[in-house]
């Protein structure tokens, strides 16, 4: 039987890869926390900084020199968008939002943003395999951003056939939203752009249609005062619908029912 000789050289264990390093900016102290504590709980991915406006990102890209940045749109100050050109220079950003505007959608793209969730079109594991995917130069769209890209791409489509029935050349703006709309569909990921089915379930919670809509306002970050304003109802309206919400969702503050309706979890 060969045995290996005491001066044999004793092979490397390879060493393992570094984590993915990733900056979450969101003005909300519990979406941050959530986020932070679901992709820290990876062993693959860590969170260098948080940040609460787009300058604060900025500033966290710069001394990190992160692999990822994860992007609110709407912040105190320096808003996500007008943060994105600076922080695409550092690094691949994914906006991760509760804004589902189509021309919002369409800016931060053309500004250069890596993929576009909207919060309650996506689980968890589909978050993090985006986070992983869009440092590799992969886009990930939730429904509601592709659903903006089509719009997009319909819009420019009519612009060519008009300017091609008039016998003018597609101007360069509309031949350059046809390209940029084309390149971001061909890079859908279909474990994210799908149906409905794959988001959170909400439906175990058994929320009535006016519930749902202030939940999301909640975790938006909304007040009271705010929520009552949107909805156009008295703030007492709102303290009842808030309690019976919490009762449905086993919660007994908005950090913890925030938590559970974003599918972030709630720490023990």
């Amino acid at each position: 039987m060969h045995e290996t000789s005491p001066h044999s050289p004793i092979p490397a264990t390879p060493e393992p890869p570094a984590p993915l390093r990733v900056v979450v900016a969101d003005d909300n102290p519990v979406v941050r926390a959530g986020l932070t504590a679901l992709l820290s709980g990876r062993a693959d991915i860590t969170v260098v900084a948080e940040a609460a406006d787009g300058r604060a990102a900025c500033d966290a890209a710069r001394r990190h020199r992160p692999d990822v940045v994860l992007l609110d749109v709407r912040m105190p100050g320096v808003d996500g968008i007008s943060a994105l050109p600076y922080l695409v220079e550092i690094a691949p950003v994914m906006m991760l939002t509760y804004s589902r505007e189509s021309e919002i959608v369409q800016e931060a793209l053309r500004r250069g943003a890596g993929g576009y969730l909207v919060h309650g079109e996506f689980t968890a594991e589909q978050l993090v395999t985006a986070v992983r995917d869009v440092r590799e130069g992969r886009a990930h769209f939730t429904p509601t951003a592709a659903g903006a890209l089509l719009a997009q791409l319909r819009e420019s489509n009519g612009a060519n056939a008009t300017a091609h029935r008039e016998g003018r050349p597609t101007p360069p703006e509309v031949q350059s939203r046809w390209v940029n709309s084309l390149k971001s569909l061909s890079q859908l990921q279909p474990v994210v752009a799908q149906s409905a089915s794959s988001t959170p379930d909400r439906s175990r919670f058994q929320l009535s249609a006016r519930e749902v809509e202030i939940m999301d306002l909640i975790a938006s970050g909304m007040n009271n005062q705010q929520i009552a304003a949107t909805c156009f109802i008295s703030e007492k309206t709102v303290k009842n619908h808030i309690n019976r919400i919490f009762a449905k969702l086993h919660s007994t503050s908005r950090s913890e029912a925030t938590a559970k309706w974003l599918g972030l979890g709630w720490p023990r």
